[in-house]
């Protein structure tokens, strides 16, 4: 299982997602940037600060 806290790449945001592998997270994190951030993509160095940021759970 991965965790990763959107907190931890954004300051001040609070959301938290858990996945069952590192594979699974990725959808789960462009949706919130979506709907929480009003990006319609997410840019590559922040990608790489979101799989820098996950942790095993």
């Amino acid at each position: 299982m991965k965790t990763f806290a959107c907190g931890d790449v954004v300051p001040g945001c609070t959301a938290h997602f858990t996945a069952v592998d590192e594979a699974a997270v990725p959808s789960l994190v462009a949706a919130h940037a979506s709907a929480d951030h009003g990006l319609a993509t997410v840019p590559p160095e922040l990608v790489q600060a979101a799989r820098g940021a996950l942790v095993s759970v």
